[in-house]
Protein backbone atom coordinates (compact mmCIF):
# COMPACT_ATOMS: atom_id res chain seq x y z
CA UNK A 1 0.00 0.00 0.00
CA UNK A 2 1.41 3.43 -1.27
CA UNK A 3 1.97 5.89 1.83
CA UNK A 4 -0.60 9.42 1.16
CA UNK A 5 1.42 12.09 -0.81
CA UNK A 6 1.21 15.67 0.65
CA UNK A 7 -1.85 17.77 -0.23
CA UNK A 8 0.31 19.82 -2.23
CA UNK A 9 1.68 17.54 -4.60
CA UNK A 10 -0.21 16.12 -7.55
CA UNK A 11 0.80 12.34 -8.76
CA UNK A 12 1.74 14.23 -11.94
CA UNK A 13 4.16 16.52 -9.67
CA UNK A 14 5.25 12.64 -7.78
CA UNK A 15 6.46 10.75 -10.60
CA UNK A 16 8.01 13.86 -12.26
CA UNK A 17 10.62 14.40 -9.63
CA UNK A 18 11.01 10.86 -8.25
CA UNK A 19 14.47 9.10 -8.06
CA UNK A 20 14.50 6.03 -9.81
CA UNK A 21 12.01 5.93 -12.75
CA UNK A 22 12.91 3.20 -14.66
CA UNK A 23 12.13 0.87 -11.42
CA UNK A 24 8.23 2.32 -10.93
CA UNK A 25 8.01 1.42 -14.92
CA UNK A 26 9.29 -1.79 -13.93
CA UNK A 27 6.78 -2.37 -11.59
CA UNK A 28 4.08 -1.75 -13.73
CA UNK A 29 2.69 2.08 -12.85
CA UNK A 30 1.56 4.15 -16.09
CA UNK A 31 2.92 8.03 -16.32
CA UNK A 32 0.32 10.39 -14.63
CA UNK A 33 -2.09 11.75 -16.55
CA UNK A 34 -2.26 14.91 -18.81
CA UNK A 35 -4.64 17.26 -16.68
CA UNK A 36 -5.25 17.21 -12.59
CA UNK A 37 -8.85 18.50 -11.27
CA UNK A 38 -8.45 19.52 -8.40
CA UNK A 39 -11.94 18.89 -5.86
CA UNK A 40 -12.04 20.40 -2.07
CA UNK A 41 -14.54 18.47 0.14
CA UNK A 42 -15.27 16.01 2.92
CA UNK A 43 -14.03 12.43 3.23
CA UNK A 44 -17.40 10.78 2.90
CA UNK A 45 -17.50 12.45 -0.66
CA UNK A 46 -14.40 11.04 -1.95
CA UNK A 47 -15.17 7.52 -0.53
CA UNK A 48 -18.52 7.30 -1.73
CA UNK A 49 -17.01 7.11 -5.06
CA UNK A 50 -14.89 4.43 -4.29
CA UNK A 51 -11.39 3.04 -5.12
CA UNK A 52 -8.99 0.97 -6.91
CA UNK A 53 -11.60 -1.50 -9.50
CA UNK A 54 -14.55 -0.06 -7.43
CA UNK A 55 -13.55 3.34 -8.17
CA UNK A 56 -16.73 4.79 -10.07
CA UNK A 57 -14.86 7.56 -11.87
CA UNK A 58 -12.25 5.20 -12.95
CA UNK A 59 -13.76 5.09 -16.84
CA UNK A 60 -13.94 8.92 -16.80
CA UNK A 61 -10.23 9.61 -15.10
CA UNK A 62 -9.04 7.18 -18.47
CA UNK A 63 -11.58 8.73 -20.65
CA UNK A 64 -10.81 12.72 -19.72
CA UNK A 65 -7.24 11.80 -19.05
CA UNK A 66 -7.70 13.31 -15.80
CA UNK A 67 -5.97 12.71 -12.40
CA UNK A 68 -8.58 13.59 -9.56
CA UNK A 69 -6.54 15.15 -6.12
CA UNK A 70 -9.08 15.42 -3.54
CA UNK A 71 -8.65 17.64 -0.24
CA UNK A 72 -10.58 16.91 2.32
CA UNK A 73 -11.83 18.62 5.70
CA UNK A 74 -14.80 18.25 8.18
CA UNK A 75 -17.84 19.84 7.31
CA UNK A 76 -17.00 23.74 9.00
CA UNK A 77 -13.82 24.02 8.24
CA UNK A 78 -14.52 23.01 4.68
CA UNK A 79 -16.88 25.52 4.33
CA UNK A 80 -14.35 28.12 5.59
CA UNK A 81 -11.48 27.16 2.82
CA UNK A 82 -14.40 26.98 0.11
CA UNK A 83 -15.24 30.76 0.58
CA UNK A 84 -11.75 31.74 1.27
CA UNK A 85 -10.09 29.92 -1.87
CA UNK A 86 -13.46 31.13 -3.91
CA UNK A 87 -12.80 35.00 -2.83
CA UNK A 88 -8.91 34.87 -4.24
CA UNK A 89 -7.98 36.33 -7.44
CA UNK A 90 -7.95 32.57 -8.57
CA UNK A 91 -7.98 29.54 -7.41
CA UNK A 92 -6.27 26.16 -8.19
CA UNK A 93 -9.50 24.06 -6.60
CA UNK A 94 -11.93 23.12 -9.91
CA UNK A 95 -14.74 21.70 -7.56
CA UNK A 96 -15.86 21.98 -4.32
CA UNK A 97 -18.60 20.62 -2.14
CA UNK A 98 -20.98 22.98 -0.11
CA UNK A 99 -23.82 22.42 2.01
CA UNK A 100 -27.00 23.87 1.20
CA UNK A 101 -27.23 25.66 4.62
CA UNK A 102 -24.43 28.21 3.30
CA UNK A 103 -25.13 30.24 -0.02
CA UNK A 104 -26.02 33.84 0.88
CA UNK A 105 -26.64 35.99 -1.64
CA UNK A 106 -22.53 37.13 -1.23
CA UNK A 107 -21.25 33.72 -0.81
CA UNK A 108 -23.48 32.32 -4.19
CA UNK A 109 -22.06 35.16 -6.24
CA UNK A 110 -18.58 33.90 -6.04
CA UNK A 111 -19.26 30.23 -7.46
CA UNK A 112 -20.23 30.15 -11.36
CA UNK A 113 -23.53 30.12 -12.43
CA UNK A 114 -24.35 26.32 -13.65
CA UNK A 115 -27.68 26.91 -15.82
CA UNK A 116 -25.62 27.95 -19.07
CA UNK A 117 -23.73 24.79 -18.45
CA UNK A 118 -26.43 23.06 -17.82
CA UNK A 119 -28.76 24.06 -20.96
CA UNK A 120 -25.80 23.27 -22.97
CA UNK A 121 -24.09 19.84 -21.94
CA UNK A 122 -27.47 18.58 -20.15
CA UNK A 123 -26.92 16.29 -16.63
CA UNK A 124 -28.70 13.10 -17.65
CA UNK A 125 -32.78 13.07 -16.00
CA UNK A 126 -32.16 16.22 -14.05
CA UNK A 127 -35.68 16.60 -13.29
CA UNK A 128 -34.77 12.95 -11.43
CA UNK A 129 -32.90 14.80 -8.60
CA UNK A 130 -35.39 16.04 -6.15
CA UNK A 131 -36.38 19.02 -6.32
CA UNK A 132 -36.47 20.30 -3.10
CA UNK A 133 -32.44 19.82 -3.65
CA UNK A 134 -32.67 21.47 -6.37
CA UNK A 135 -34.30 24.78 -5.07
CA UNK A 136 -31.84 24.46 -1.68
CA UNK A 137 -29.14 25.14 -4.56
CA UNK A 138 -30.39 28.22 -6.04
CA UNK A 139 -30.03 31.68 -4.92
CA UNK A 140 -31.89 34.65 -6.75
CA UNK A 141 -33.30 32.13 -9.61
CA UNK A 142 -29.70 31.20 -10.07
CA UNK A 143 -28.71 27.53 -9.94
CA UNK A 144 -24.98 27.11 -8.00
CA UNK A 145 -25.02 23.89 -7.46
CA UNK A 146 -25.87 20.28 -8.53
CA UNK A 147 -26.95 18.47 -5.24
CA UNK A 148 -24.43 15.26 -4.56
CA UNK A 149 -25.66 14.48 -1.33
CA UNK A 150 -28.60 14.60 1.53
CA UNK A 151 -29.99 13.67 4.45
CA UNK A 152 -33.73 13.87 4.87
CA UNK A 153 -35.62 13.79 8.23
CA UNK A 154 -37.68 10.69 9.02
CA UNK A 155 -40.01 9.54 12.20
CA UNK A 156 -38.04 6.54 13.68
CA UNK A 157 -40.01 4.27 15.96
CA UNK A 158 -39.17 1.20 18.11
CA UNK A 159 -41.77 -1.66 16.81
CA UNK A 160 -40.84 -3.35 20.06
CA UNK A 161 -42.58 -0.91 22.55
CA UNK A 162 -45.29 -0.47 20.09
CA UNK A 163 -46.34 -4.56 20.18
CA UNK A 164 -45.57 -4.30 24.35
CA UNK A 165 -48.19 -1.35 24.69
CA UNK A 166 -50.78 -3.20 22.27
CA UNK A 167 -50.37 -0.89 19.00
CA UNK A 168 -50.04 -2.17 16.24
CA UNK A 169 -48.96 0.29 13.41
CA UNK A 170 -47.01 4.05 13.77
CA UNK A 171 -48.83 6.76 13.84
CA UNK A 172 -50.55 8.62 10.41
CA UNK A 173 -50.81 11.69 11.95
CA UNK A 174 -49.65 13.96 13.87
CA UNK A 175 -52.94 13.72 16.72
CA UNK A 176 -51.82 9.75 16.98
CA UNK A 177 -48.46 10.26 17.36
CA UNK A 178 -49.07 12.88 20.52
CA UNK A 179 -51.29 9.83 21.65
CA UNK A 180 -49.00 7.06 21.12
CA UNK A 181 -45.91 8.76 22.27
CA UNK A 182 -48.30 9.66 25.83
CA UNK A 183 -49.13 5.40 26.37
CA UNK A 184 -45.31 4.69 25.70
CA UNK A 185 -43.95 6.72 28.25
CA UNK A 186 -44.06 3.65 30.64
CA UNK A 187 -41.89 1.16 32.75
CA UNK A 188 -41.01 -1.59 29.62
CA UNK A 189 -41.20 -5.19 31.39
CA UNK A 190 -37.70 -4.98 30.76
CA UNK A 191 -37.43 -2.31 33.36
CA UNK A 192 -36.72 0.27 31.66
CA UNK A 193 -37.77 3.68 32.15
CA UNK A 194 -39.18 4.63 28.83
CA UNK A 195 -40.22 7.98 27.07
CA UNK A 196 -42.36 8.56 24.30
CA UNK A 197 -40.34 10.56 22.25
CA UNK A 198 -36.57 12.11 22.16
CA UNK A 199 -35.55 15.55 20.58
CA UNK A 200 -32.21 17.14 20.59
CA UNK A 201 -33.88 20.97 22.06
CA UNK A 202 -30.79 22.87 20.30
CA UNK A 203 -31.70 21.89 16.45
CA UNK A 204 -34.49 23.86 14.70
CA UNK A 205 -35.18 20.94 12.28
CA UNK A 206 -37.82 19.69 15.43
CA UNK A 207 -39.78 22.96 15.75
CA UNK A 208 -39.96 23.41 12.58
CA UNK A 209 -41.16 19.76 11.44
CA UNK A 210 -43.82 19.96 13.73
CA UNK A 211 -44.73 23.27 12.39
CA UNK A 212 -44.90 22.46 9.05
CA UNK A 213 -47.31 19.23 10.27
CA UNK A 214 -50.00 22.41 11.07
CA UNK A 215 -49.56 23.62 7.62
CA UNK A 216 -46.95 26.80 9.05
CA UNK A 217 -43.05 27.30 8.73
CA UNK A 218 -40.19 28.89 10.58
CA UNK A 219 -38.64 30.60 7.75
CA UNK A 220 -39.80 29.97 3.90
CA UNK A 221 -37.69 30.09 0.81
CA UNK A 222 -38.49 33.59 -0.04
CA UNK A 223 -38.19 34.89 3.46
CA UNK A 224 -41.63 35.08 4.70
CA UNK A 225 -41.28 34.48 8.85
CA UNK A 226 -43.66 32.77 10.65
CA UNK A 227 -46.24 32.74 7.34
CA UNK A 228 -48.69 30.89 9.87
CA UNK A 229 -48.10 32.27 13.32
CA UNK A 230 -51.01 29.70 14.23
CA UNK A 231 -49.52 27.02 13.22
CA UNK A 232 -46.11 27.65 14.80
CA UNK A 233 -48.66 28.29 18.28
CA UNK A 234 -50.14 24.66 17.73
CA UNK A 235 -46.84 23.00 17.38
CA UNK A 236 -45.20 24.57 20.23
CA UNK A 237 -48.46 23.92 22.47
CA UNK A 238 -47.82 20.09 21.34
CA UNK A 239 -44.04 19.96 22.40
CA UNK A 240 -44.95 21.40 25.90
CA UNK A 241 -47.70 19.54 26.57
CA UNK A 242 -45.31 16.46 25.86
CA UNK A 243 -42.73 17.80 27.90
CA UNK A 244 -45.50 18.44 30.86
CA UNK A 245 -46.78 14.96 30.51
CA UNK A 246 -43.28 13.21 30.43
CA UNK A 247 -43.08 12.13 27.25
CA UNK A 248 -40.45 14.26 26.27
CA UNK A 249 -37.88 13.86 28.90
CA UNK A 250 -37.33 16.03 31.63
CA UNK A 251 -33.49 15.85 30.59
CA UNK A 252 -35.26 17.89 27.31
CA UNK A 253 -33.12 21.29 27.74
CA UNK A 254 -29.78 19.48 27.82
CA UNK A 255 -30.58 16.99 25.05
CA UNK A 256 -27.78 16.11 21.97
CA UNK A 257 -28.57 14.40 18.56
CA UNK A 258 -26.44 11.76 19.40
CA UNK A 259 -28.26 11.01 23.39
CA UNK A 260 -31.50 10.39 20.22
CA UNK A 261 -29.57 7.75 18.85
CA UNK A 262 -28.52 6.08 22.52
CA UNK A 263 -31.90 6.24 23.49
CA UNK A 264 -33.03 4.55 20.62
CA UNK A 265 -30.61 1.89 20.64
CA UNK A 266 -31.05 1.14 24.57
CA UNK A 267 -34.83 1.58 24.59
CA UNK A 268 -35.06 4.55 26.89
CA UNK A 269 -37.65 6.24 24.16
CA UNK A 270 -39.77 4.81 21.55
CA UNK A 271 -40.20 7.77 18.85
CA UNK A 272 -37.52 9.83 17.66
CA UNK A 273 -36.57 12.31 14.06
CA UNK A 274 -33.34 11.10 12.50
CA UNK A 275 -32.50 11.42 8.98
CA UNK A 276 -33.12 7.94 7.32
CA UNK A 277 -29.20 7.49 7.02
CA UNK A 278 -29.57 6.79 10.60
CA UNK A 279 -30.96 3.18 9.75
CA UNK A 280 -28.54 1.14 9.69
CA UNK A 281 -26.70 2.58 13.23
CA UNK A 282 -30.24 1.96 14.92
CA UNK A 283 -30.09 -1.19 14.43
CA UNK A 284 -26.44 -2.58 14.30
CA UNK A 285 -26.58 -5.64 16.36
CA UNK A 286 -23.09 -4.56 17.98
CA UNK A 287 -24.75 -0.97 19.36
CA UNK A 288 -28.54 -1.35 19.77
CA UNK A 289 -30.73 -3.96 22.18
CA UNK A 290 -33.36 -4.21 19.33
CA UNK A 291 -31.41 -4.60 15.92
CA UNK A 292 -34.00 -5.07 13.29
CA UNK A 293 -36.95 -3.21 15.19
CA UNK A 294 -36.45 0.06 15.01
CA UNK A 295 -38.25 1.06 11.92
CA UNK A 296 -39.11 5.08 10.71
CA UNK A 297 -42.09 6.53 8.18
CA UNK A 298 -42.44 9.98 7.24
CA UNK A 299 -43.46 12.56 9.71
CA UNK A 300 -47.10 12.57 10.23
CA UNK A 301 -49.02 15.67 9.04
CA UNK A 302 -51.94 16.65 11.32
CA UNK A 303 -55.22 15.23 10.72
CA UNK A 304 -56.93 18.16 9.33
CA UNK A 305 -54.34 18.34 6.51
CA UNK A 306 -53.31 14.59 6.15
CA UNK A 307 -54.15 14.07 2.24
CA UNK A 308 -54.99 17.42 1.24
CA UNK A 309 -50.97 18.23 1.17
CA UNK A 310 -47.96 16.91 1.57
CA UNK A 311 -45.65 16.89 4.56
CA UNK A 312 -42.26 18.97 3.76
CA UNK A 313 -39.81 16.83 6.23
CA UNK A 314 -36.75 18.64 6.60
CA UNK A 315 -33.56 17.68 4.33
CA UNK A 316 -29.92 19.38 4.59
CA UNK A 317 -27.78 18.70 1.30
CA UNK A 318 -25.04 19.02 0.07
CA UNK A 319 -24.23 20.25 -3.64
CA UNK A 320 -21.17 20.48 -5.89
CA UNK A 321 -20.16 24.05 -6.66
CA UNK A 322 -17.62 25.92 -9.26
CA UNK A 323 -15.57 28.25 -7.94
CA UNK A 324 -16.09 31.77 -10.13
CA UNK A 325 -12.36 31.62 -10.19
CA UNK A 326 -11.19 28.31 -11.15
CA UNK A 327 -9.83 27.60 -14.10
CA UNK A 328 -11.15 24.83 -16.87
CA UNK A 329 -14.65 25.17 -15.83
CA UNK A 330 -15.05 22.74 -18.79
CA UNK A 331 -13.71 20.49 -17.10
CA UNK A 332 -15.21 20.78 -13.82
CA UNK A 333 -18.79 20.70 -15.44
CA UNK A 334 -17.58 16.91 -17.21
CA UNK A 335 -16.96 16.16 -13.63
CA UNK A 336 -20.12 17.27 -11.78
CA UNK A 337 -22.04 15.45 -15.00
CA UNK A 338 -20.66 12.31 -14.32
CA UNK A 339 -20.96 12.12 -10.73
CA UNK A 340 -24.16 13.02 -11.29
CA UNK A 341 -25.59 10.65 -13.54
CA UNK A 342 -27.49 7.65 -12.64
CA UNK A 343 -24.88 5.12 -12.53
CA UNK A 344 -22.62 7.03 -10.37
CA UNK A 345 -25.55 8.49 -8.01
CA UNK A 346 -26.11 4.55 -7.42
CA UNK A 347 -22.84 3.39 -6.78
CA UNK A 348 -22.69 6.05 -4.48
CA UNK A 349 -25.59 5.64 -2.67
CA UNK A 350 -24.75 1.56 -2.49
CA UNK A 351 -21.35 2.65 -0.79
CA UNK A 352 -23.77 4.48 1.79
CA UNK A 353 -24.34 8.09 0.20
CA UNK A 354 -27.76 9.45 0.74
CA UNK A 355 -28.88 9.64 -3.40
CA UNK A 356 -30.44 12.59 -4.66
CA UNK A 357 -32.66 10.93 -7.41
CA UNK A 358 -35.74 9.52 -6.63
CA UNK A 359 -35.08 6.52 -9.22
CA UNK A 360 -32.16 5.23 -7.11
CA UNK A 361 -34.74 4.20 -4.59
CA UNK A 362 -36.63 2.00 -7.19
CA UNK A 363 -33.40 -0.25 -8.13
CA UNK A 364 -34.26 -3.35 -7.08
CA UNK A 365 -31.03 -4.44 -5.52
CA UNK A 366 -30.07 -0.93 -3.88
CA UNK A 367 -34.47 -1.31 -2.24
CA UNK A 368 -33.84 -4.60 -1.25
CA UNK A 369 -30.52 -3.88 1.17
CA UNK A 370 -32.09 -0.87 2.17
CA UNK A 371 -35.80 -1.41 4.36
CA UNK A 372 -36.33 2.68 4.48
CA UNK A 373 -35.82 3.04 0.87
CA UNK A 374 -39.22 3.26 -0.15
CA UNK A 375 -40.79 6.06 2.70
CA UNK A 376 -37.42 7.86 2.15
CA UNK A 377 -38.21 8.10 -1.53
CA UNK A 378 -41.45 10.00 -0.64
CA UNK A 379 -40.13 11.70 2.01
CA UNK A 380 -37.38 13.20 -0.17
CA UNK A 381 -40.06 13.49 -2.92
CA UNK A 382 -41.21 16.57 -0.81
CA UNK A 383 -38.67 17.84 1.02
CA UNK A 384 -36.67 21.14 1.50
CA UNK A 385 -34.39 22.76 4.04
CA UNK A 386 -34.85 24.40 7.27
CA UNK A 387 -34.74 27.56 6.20
CA UNK A 388 -32.86 29.52 3.69
CA UNK A 389 -29.53 30.82 4.13
CA UNK A 390 -28.58 34.43 5.12
CA UNK A 391 -26.00 35.98 6.93
CA UNK A 392 -27.56 35.99 10.28
CA UNK A 393 -28.87 32.94 10.00
CA UNK A 394 -26.80 31.46 12.87
CA UNK A 395 -28.09 34.22 14.79
CA UNK A 396 -31.72 33.83 14.23
CA UNK A 397 -31.62 30.15 14.77
CA UNK A 398 -30.23 30.89 17.99
CA UNK A 399 -33.16 33.24 18.96
CA UNK A 400 -35.56 30.87 17.38
CA UNK A 401 -34.87 28.17 19.54
CA UNK A 402 -34.49 30.03 22.72
CA UNK A 403 -38.05 31.08 22.43
CA UNK A 404 -39.03 27.59 21.44
CA UNK A 405 -36.93 26.32 24.67
CA UNK A 406 -38.85 28.97 27.06
CA UNK A 407 -42.14 27.93 25.41
CA UNK A 408 -41.83 24.10 26.04
CA UNK A 409 -40.31 24.60 29.40
CA UNK A 410 -43.03 26.49 30.35
CA UNK A 411 -41.21 29.66 30.90
CA UNK A 412 -43.14 31.82 28.91
CA UNK A 413 -46.65 31.80 27.46
CA UNK A 414 -46.26 29.85 23.50
CA UNK A 415 -48.15 32.83 22.29
CA UNK A 416 -45.60 35.39 23.44
CA UNK A 417 -42.76 33.12 22.84
CA UNK A 418 -44.38 33.37 18.93
CA UNK A 419 -44.41 36.77 19.04
CA UNK A 420 -40.90 37.84 20.05
CA UNK A 421 -39.43 34.91 17.16
CA UNK A 422 -41.27 37.34 15.09
CA UNK A 423 -40.38 40.82 16.61
CA UNK A 424 -36.58 39.62 17.39
CA UNK A 425 -35.62 37.91 13.93
CA UNK A 426 -37.35 40.15 11.51
CA UNK A 427 -34.64 42.86 11.98
CA UNK A 428 -32.15 40.11 10.87
CA UNK A 429 -34.00 39.13 7.55
CA UNK A 430 -32.38 40.09 3.92
CA UNK A 431 -34.10 43.37 3.01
Amino acid sequence: MSAKLPEHLTRRHFLGTAIGGAAVLAAGRSFAAGKTLNVLSHKVHQTVIGSGDADLLKNWRSVNDTDIVWTTFDSNPLQDRLFREASLASTEFNVGYMVDNRPTRQIAAMFEPLDAYLKKEPIEAFDDIAPGLVQGMTVDGKLIGIPVRHATQGLFYNEALLEEQGITAPPKTLEELVEQASKLTFTSKSGTRVSGMVLASDLAVFPVMFARAFGGDFLTGKFELLPNPAAMEKALTVLKSMFDSGALPRSYATTKNDDQVTWIQQGRAAFTVLPFARSAQLNNPEQSKFPGKIKAVEFPISADLNGKIPMASVVESWGMVIPANSRDKDLSWKFIQEVSSRRATLGMASNGNGPVRISTYKDEAFASKNPVAAVEAAALANARGAFPPFPEAARAQTIFLEEVQLAVLGRKPVAEAVASISSRIKPLLPA
